[in-house]
Parts: structure tokens; C-alpha cells; sequence
């Protein structure tokens, strides 16, 4: 098997049984079949998958490594989904852990199209780390939310996106919000000089997102949110590969119900699949990720990966405008700091707590 890449699960087995184990893997995420019904030479010597390694983790927990031939991916992203994780998905005692592939393999995807450095030259910041907020709560009317983008565009917030519960609902249809959420922050721009950009949640079937897409294009939106785990992520991939002009902010949402680790899956394979910046469960905020997750998690999303260009980490989730410098320390300048309820409660002063909160991440990201 020479053209193939490895797997790596965490799997929760006794010493005694760790090989049946690995092996039964190796079958399920290959043949499906028992190893003495291969009888095709050719199948047994290309396409069976190998146990490349097992080594112990601790608490009859071990670290199995398989390597599986490229040829059953066809190159294709929902295929190479399936081939990593299909049924053994279905088996609680493994976790998908992480993947490793050649360079040749990764240019069979096309990963971010804009990238941590495109995502800057849209909103003109080439050096700091940028905001963002979202759009909340659902139940508001599209001009209220148009109202909320044009504060926080004038405040010089960088991205300024639906909130992920926002959809076609009746008190604020797609078509209306993003006509109004984009004129109002355009008229904002134009007052203060500024590039901020609204980002719209595309959600829905593909035919529904196809026609989102080609509105937002009309409305010269250039940042749209996409749930991946929800729409598809080979959606996603598709609508980057099809040169989608508009810069894609991958959303968590539905990730956690699987059992991959998330250093894997918003790390590596949505940046893979098209997304130019991910947001993920911040440390210490509404859930449980620790920092050794989050700093993985963004390590992957920037780090060099063969041609693929680099992600932007948006940690998130609960975090406080007071934790804007220790999240900058932790991070560094090639970050999003999203922070959405925090501004929320100031109330009637939320225009002033966004312009500090502007302020604070310029100023730290100076430092």
C-alpha cells in the first residue's frame, strides 16, 4: 500500500484485547469484512487497511494508528469523511482522534480560499487581532438587528455576524435581515471610513443555501457563517471549491455529537474542507474545553499544512470583554475575539462597551 495515509483513534480496551481491537478497525474502516474473506490478491495488498502501530495511553486507554490506501477515498470529502470514521463512529470505546496525509493528498482539497491573511485585507488590519460579535437574540425584527449592525459597525467591531439560532424565521426572514444588517453596516463604513463586514448564516437544504448564497453575492456580502456538522461539511467544501468569493466563518454547532476530538475536527478538517476562520469553545467560558484543547485547536488551524492556507482560531463561547488581554497572551495576534453577551449587558451603553472593547484588542494586540 503505497499511496496511503494514516488514521489515529484513542480506543478504551483491556492489554489482552487492544489487537482484536485495532484489527477489527482496520477491517470495519476498509473491507467490512472478515480478513479470511479477502480471497482478491489485489484488495488484500491495496485497499485491506494495516495496524501501523499501539501504544498505550494509560487507564486501558491506547493510541491506535491504521493506514488506510487513498484510492478508497476517491478524493472526494464526504468519502474521505467515511473512510476515517464511518461505522466505527458507532462504536462508543473510539474516539477519532487525529489524521496525517502526504502533500499530495491535502492539494485533493481546497481549504481556506481567503485565509488568516484574506480575512485581514478584507476588514484592513494586516497586523492586529480582529473582533467580532454576534447578532442576538433570536425573536428581534431584521430592523432592530440592522440597528444592532450599524452600533457595532460603528464602534469598529471587525465582523458583526448572525447569531447561529438566526435563520428564515417569520420575525426576521433571511432575504430582509441581510439586506437591511448590510446596508446599515455599509452606511456605517461610510461614515467612519471603516471595512467591518455583516456575516450572514447560511443554513438550510442546498437548494435554500444556493439561493442564500446568490443573494448575499447580489447584497456584496463577503463573510458568510456556515455549521458545517449541521449543513454538511461537504457543502462547505463544495461552496469553497466553487469559488464562492465570499470568506466562510465555520460555526461549532452539532460537533459535539460525535466522538472526534476537537483539535481534529475544527483544527484540521474544517480548515481542510473551506472555512478561512472557526469558532470553538473557549476555555473557561459556557463549556468545558481546557487550554491544552483550545491552544491544539488553534495550533492546527495555523500552522503550515503543506499548500493549505491558515485558519483564523475564533475562541469563544461565554467570554468576558475583562478577559480580552489574557486571551490575546494566550493567542497571540492571529485570533478573532468574539465576545457577544458580555456587550450585551451593558445595556444602554452598549455602544460605548464596543467601542472599548475595540480599543482594549487593538491595544493588546500592540503590546
Amino acid at each position: 500500500m503505497q499511496d496511503a495515509f494514516s488514521v489515529i483513534y484513542h480506543v478504551r480496551s483491556t492489554p489482552k484485547e487492544i489487537a482484536g481491537r485495532a484489527e477489527a478497525i482496520a477491517l470495519e474502516q476498509s473491507v467490512e469484512l472478515p480478513r479470511a474473506a479477502v480471497r482478491d490478491p489485489h484488495i488484500a495488498e491495496n485497499i485491506l487497511a494495516r495496524v501501523e502501530s499501539i501504544a498505550p495511553l494509560g487507564d486501558d486507554q491506547f493510541e491506535v494508528v491504521i493506514r488506510l490506501a487513498r484510492a478508497t477515498t476517491g478524493d472526494e470529502p464526504a468519502q474521505w469523511l467515511n473512510m476515517l470514521f464511518g461505522n466505527t463512529s458507532l462504536q462508543e470505546d473510539v474516539l477519532l482522534a487525529d489524521v496525517a496525509m502526504p502533500e499530495e493528498m491535502l492539494a485533493a482539497f481546497v481549504g481556506p480560499r481567503f485565509g488568516v491573511e484574506g480575512l485581514r485585507k478584507l476588514v484592513g488590519a494586516e497586523e492586529r487581532p480582529l473582533t467580532c460579535t454576534a447578532l442576538k437574540p433570536q425573536g428581534l425584527s431584521s430592523a432592530q438587528l440592522a440597528d444592532l449592525c450599524g452600533l457595532f459597525a460603528r464602534a469598529g467591531i471587525d465582523l458583526i455576524k448572525d447569531d447561529h439560532g438566526l435563520a428564515n424565521q417569520r420575525f426576521s426572514p433571511f432575504a430582509e435581515r441581510v439586506a437591511r444588517c448590510q446596508a446599515a453596516v455599509e452606511q456605517a463604513n461610510a461614515e467612519t471610513g471603516r471595512r467591518c463586514c455583516y456575516v450572514p448564516n447560511l443554513i438550510g437544504s442546498p437548494r435554500q443555501i444556493a439561493e442564500q448564497v446568490r443573494l448575499c453575492r447580489e447584497l456584496g456580502v463577503q463573510v458568510v457563517m456556515i455549521e458545517p456538522m449541521l449543513v454538511g461539511m461537504a457543502l462547505m467544501h463544495e461552496l469553497a471549491a466553487d469559488n464562492l468569493g465570499m470568506a466562510i466563518l465555520a460555526h461549532p454547532a452539532f460537533g459535539g455529537a460525535l466522538r472526534i476530538a476537537p483539535a481534529l475536527l475544527f483544527g484540521k478538517i474544517f480548515r481542510l474542507f473551506g472555512a478561512d476562520a472557526v469558532i470553538y469553545p473557549n476555555y473557561g467560558g459556557r463549556f468545558s474545553y481546557s487550554q491544552q484543547t483550545c491552544k491544539a485547536l488553534a495550533e492546527n488551524l495555523l500552522c503550515p499544512w503543506g499548500g493549505v492556507k491558515p485558519a483564523f482560531p475564533v475562541p469563544a463561547g461565554g467570554m468576558q470583554v475583562d478577559r480580552v488581554q489574557e486571551m490575546l497572551d494566550f493567542y497571540g495576534k492571529d485570533v478573532i475575539l468574539l465576545i457577544g453577551g458580555s456587550l450585551y449587558m451593558a445595556g444602554d451603553a452598549l455602544l460605548e462597551r464596543s467601542r472599548t472593547f475595540v480599543e482594549n484588542v487593538q491595544k493588546g494586540g500592540a503590546r
